[in-house]
C-alpha cells in the first residue's frame, strides 16, 4: 500500500437523540430539519444597512449600526398586497410570502417578480411610500425571462422564439423560427457547459438585446419511450455523442430601436463554442471566448456591436489537455478600458486584469486559493471581492483584493464555508457560515475595528429528537505521493469499535463536484445518515478529478477518465479494511451518474472488494456521451480510440464479480437509457447476473416522493447482500 497519511482535521460528536431517521426524512429531512435561518439577506444600496425577510415572511425588516444591528420592520405583505392591487386591480395574487427574489434598485426601491392568475410582472416598489409602479407585464407561460438593466424591457422565451415586451407594453416578435431543431435565446445552448446558465443578454443601455441562436438539424434525434398513453409514443431529443455532428451556434444582436439584426462574425468553424459572451459598459461592443471543438484553443475576440465585425483577438489560451472557460468578463466600476478574466492557466482559477486592448495589467490571484464566485468591488472601484476555496479545497472564505497593487486579504478568519458580502462602502461585512460542529451563524463584520456583532446562531436541530452518527474528516495521501485528499467517515450511532461493521462507500468522483467540504454535517446527504443509524460505516472520498483543487488535480484524468480517480479511491478502501471494526467481507459501493461510472468500474476492473454495488444513471461508455462534457475530458472516438476502449466497461462485463443494481430513470436526456442497457445486454451473454430497475417517468435523477422508493430499495438492497 501507498504511504497514507491519516490526519484527522476534525471529529464530531453529538448528544444522541430519541430516534433515527424515516426512509421518508432521507429526501424530506433536509427541509424539516434545516438550521434555523434568515432569508433574503441583502445590502440595501448606498447604505450601511441590510434587509431580510422576517421569521413569519410576512415583513421585510432591516438592520443597522446605528441601531445596533437589530431589526426594524420595513414593510410588509399586506401593504404590498394593498400597492398591488391599485395598479393591478382586476389581477389576483396569492402572497404567502414577501418576495425573498428582490433586488434594490435605490435606498428606497425594490424590484421583483410577481406571480399572478393572468401574467407575472416586474414591479418597482417604493418602501418609503409604500406604492407600486409596473415595470413589465409577461405570459405566466413565458421561460428564460430577462430584465432590462432599468426593468423596463422584457425579453422571454415563448417556445423557441424569443418575444420582447417593451416599456410601452408593446410586444415585438423577436425571432420566428418554425423549423424543429433551430432554438433561439436558450440558456441549453451547448448544454449548458462553460458556465452558460442564460442564452440572452440586454445591452447597458436598454437597446440591444444579444442572443444565442442555437442550429442542431444536424444533431442526431434520439428516442425517449413515453408509456403515457395506451400505445405508447416516442419523444425525441437532440443529442450529440462524442466524435458525432455537433450543434452550430450563432451570436446575435437584435436593435429594439432599429428593428435590424446582426450575426457575429465568429468564423467559419461551425461547430466552435461560443462562451462568456459579455457586452462593454458603453454598449458599442461585445466580447466571446471562441473556443475549438477540441477545447484546448480559446480566443477571447471583441466585436463592433453595430456591425458584427471581429476587431481584436485579445489574447489566446491553449492547453494540452483542456481549455474551460466560465464566467463571463467583469468590467471595473470606474474604467470602462479595465477588465477582470478567470483561468486557471497558472495552476489555479484566479482573477486576471487585463485592458481592453488584450494587455495583462496584473495578475490577482493569491497563492493556492481558488476564485469560487465574484461578490463585487468596493464602491471606489479600487477593491473587489470574492469567494475564495482554501484549506485544499474543504474551506469556502471571503477575500480582498486591490486592482492598483493586488495585495489580498482574507476577510472570514473562522473555519469552515462562508457566504458573505461586503456593503457598498466597505465598512461592514454581513458573513454567513457553518463548518462541521456548527449548524448556522450570521454576524456582521465590522472593518474598521474588528467588531463583531451576532446576529444569530442557529442551534442543532437534532438534539433531543434524532440519533445523530458521528463524523469526522480524514485526509490520505494520493498514489502520487503528494497530493493530498478530503475524505469523510460517518460512524454507526452507538458505534463499539470492538464490533464489525458493513461499508457503504458513496462516491461521485467527476468534475464540478465536491462531496467533502467544512460545513454543516460536513456535507454528509441524509440517506449517508440514514445508513449510518442502521449500521453501516459510511465512507466517501473525493478524488483528483473532483472540484476546487486546482488545474494539475483536474487534468490528471485527461483522455483516461476513472483510472486515476479509481487508484485513490483504493487508498481510501485500503485504509478501511485495516480497522479492526470494519468487516472487509461486507462492503458496499453507491454512485449516481459519474458516480455510477466509478461504482461500476471499481466492481469490473477491481472486483475482489465489494460484495454489492449500486449504480445510479451510469455512464458506461463515453462514445454514448454528449460531445461537449465528454471531448472535453476525452477527446473524440476517433482521436483516443484505445483511451475510449479503455474506459468502455461494455467491453468488462464478464469481469463483474459481486451483486450490482442498476437504477436508470428512462427518460434521462444526459446519461441516455442506452449506457446501462448495452451494459445489461454484454452481461446477459457473458452470463453474468444483474439486477436492474427503471423509473420510467424519471430523468437523470429520481425526483419528489419517488426517491424514497428508490433510497428504500437501495437500502434493503445492501441489507440483503450486506448483512447476511
Amino acid at each position: 500500500m501507498k504511504k497514507l497519511l491519516v490526519l484527522l482535521l476534525l471529529g464530531s460528536t453529538y448528544a444522541y437523540g430519541q430516534r433515527n431517521f424515516t426512509i421518508d426524512e432521507t429526501v424530506f429531512g433536509p427541509g424539516k430539519f434545516a438550521p434555523k435561518n434568515l432569508f433574503g439577506q441583502k445590502w440595501v444600496k448606498g447604505t450601511d444597512a441590510f434587509s431580510h425577510i422576517d421569521s413569519t415572511f410576512q415583513t421585510l425588516v432591516i438592520r443597522s449600526n446605528k441601531d445596533n444591528w437589530q431589526s426594524k420592520p420595513l414593510t410588509s405583505v399586506t401593504e404590498l398586497q394593498l400597492a398591488l392591487s391599485k395598479i393591478l386591480p382586476g389581477e389576483k395574487f396569492n402572497l404567502r410570502s414577501f418576495p425573498t427574489q428582490y433586488v434594490w434598485v435605490d435606498a428606497n426601491t425594490l424590484a421583483f417578480n410577481i406571480n399572478g392568475e393572468k401574467n407575472t410582472y416586474r414591479i418597482a416598489y417604493n418602501i418609503a411610500n409604500k406604492e407600486a409602479n409596473l415595470n413589465s407585464t409577461v405570459p405566466n407561460n413565458a421561460s428564460n425571462t430577462e430584465y432590462s438593466t432599468s426593468n423596463r424591457q422584457t425579453a422571454y422565451l415563448n417556445g423557441n422564439n424569443i418575444e420582447i415586451i417593451t416599456a410601452t407594453g408593446k410586444r415585438i416578435e423577436v425571432t420566428k423560427d418554425t423549423i424543429d431543431g433551430i432554438v433561439n435565446g436558450s440558456e441549453n445552448t451547448h448544454r449548458q457547459e462553460f458556465g452558460i446558465n442564460k442564452g440572452m443578454w440586454w445591452s447597458p443601455d436598454d437597446q440591444k438585446l444579444l442572443y444565442y441562436r442555437k442550429d442542431e438539424t444536424m444533431v442526431s434525434k434520439y428516442p425517449l419511450p413515453q408509456w403515457n398513453t395506451r400505445v405508447a409514443t416516442v419523444k425525441d431529443i437532440r443529442y450529440p455523442m462524442a466524435g458525432m455532428k455537433n450543434e452550430e451556434v450563432t451570436l446575435n444582436i437584435f436593435n429594439t430601436q432599429t428593428n435590424e439584426y446582426i450575426t457575429l462574425q465568429t468564423g467559419a468553424q461551425k461547430e466552435q463554442y461560443l462562451t462568456i459572451a459579455t457586452w462593454d459598459p458603453n454598449n458599442d461592443y461585445v466580447y466571446v471566448g471562441v473556443l475549438n471543438r477540441g477545447q484546448d484553443h480559446l480566443k477571447l475576440n471583441k466585436y463592433n456591436a453595430k456591425t458584427g465585425e471581429l476587431v481584436k483577438t485579445l489574447f489566446e489560451e491553449k492547453s494540452d489537455s483542456w481549455v474551460e472557460p466560465q464566467k463571463q468578463l467583469i468590467f471595473t466600476p470606474n474604467n470602462a478600458q479595465q477588465f477582470l478574466y478567470q483561468t486557471d492557466k497558472d495552476g489555479y482559477n484566479q482573477l486576471y486584469l487585463y485592458d481592453t486592448q488584450g494587455s495583462l495589467i496584473r495578475k490577482l490571484g493569491y497563492n493556492s486559493v481558488i476564485v469560487i464566485d465574484f461578490q463585487g468591488f468596493d464602491h471606489k472601484g479600487t477593491k473587489a471581492y470574492y469567494t475564495g476555496a482554501t484549506n485544499n479545497g474543504l474551506e469556502r472564505h471571503l477575500f480582498e483584493v486591490e486592482l492598483k497593487t493586488g495585495k489580498t486579504t482574507q476577510l472570514t478568519k473562522i473555519n469552515g464555508t462562508h457566504n458573505a458580502a461586503v456593503s457598498e462602502s466597505g465598512n461592514y461585512i454581513l458573513d454567513q457560515y457553518s463548518n462541521l460542529s456548527t449548524p448556522n451563524k450570521i454576524q456582521v463584520l465590522s472593518k474598521k475595528d474588528d467588531k463583531t456583532t451576532n446576529i444569530l446562531t442557529a442551534n442543532n436541530p437534532f438534539t433531543s429528537q434524532i440519533n445523530l452518527p458521528r463524523i469526522e474528516f480524514k485526509t490520505f495521501v494520493s498514489p502520487d505521493g503528494q497530493t493530498p485528499l478530503n475524505a469523510r467517515i460517518t460512524y454507526p450511532t452507538n458505534f463499539d469499535s470492538s464490533k464489525k461493521y458493513p461499508v457503504m462507500l458513496y462516491l461521485y468522483g467527476g468534475s464540478h463536484a465536491q462531496l467533502v467540504t467544512d460545513k454543516w454535517l460536513g456535507g454528509v446527504g441524509y440517506f449517508d445518515l440514514y445508513m449510518a443509524q442502521n449500521g453501516y460505516l459510511v465512507f466517501t472520498l473525493d478524488n483528483r478529478g473532483s472540484d476546487a483543487r486546482g488545474r494539475d488535480f483536474t487534468r490528471v484524468t485527461h483522455r483516461n477518465l476513472g483510472e486515476a480517480e479509481m487508484a485513490d479511491q483504493l487508498v481510501g478502501i485500503e485504509y478501511l479494511k485495516s480497522l479492526p471494526y470494519v468487516d472487509s467481507n461486507n462492503m458496499g459501493i453507491f454512485g449516481w451518474s459519474y458516480g455510477g461510472f466509478m461504482t461500476t468500474s471499481l466492481m469490473t476492473k477491481h472486483n475482489n472488494i465489494f460484495k454489492a454495488a449500486v449504480a445510479g444513471g451510469p455512464v458506461m461508455d463515453w462514445k454514448y456521451y454528449e460531445a461537449m462534457y465528454g471531448e472535453r475530458y476525452m477527446d473524440t472516438p476517433q482521436e483516443n480510440p484505445e483511451g475510449y476502449k479503455k474506459t468502455s466497461l461494455l467491453n468488462k462485463a464478464d469481469k463483474l464479480n459481486g451483486h450490482l443494481l442498476i437504477i436508470h430513470g428512462a427518460q434521462d436526456p444526459v446519461v441516455v437509457q442506452q449506457h446501462s442497457m448495452d451494459f445489461v445486454e454484454q452481461c446477459i451473454k457473458a452470463g453474468k447476473q444483474v439486477d436492474y430497475f427503471l423509473y420510467p417517468t424519471h430523468e437523470h435523477n429520481v425526483s419528489g416522493k419517488d426517491r424514497i422508493h428508490m433510497y428504500d430499495k437501495i437500502a434493503k438492497y445492501f441489507d440483503i447482500h450486506l448483512k447476511k
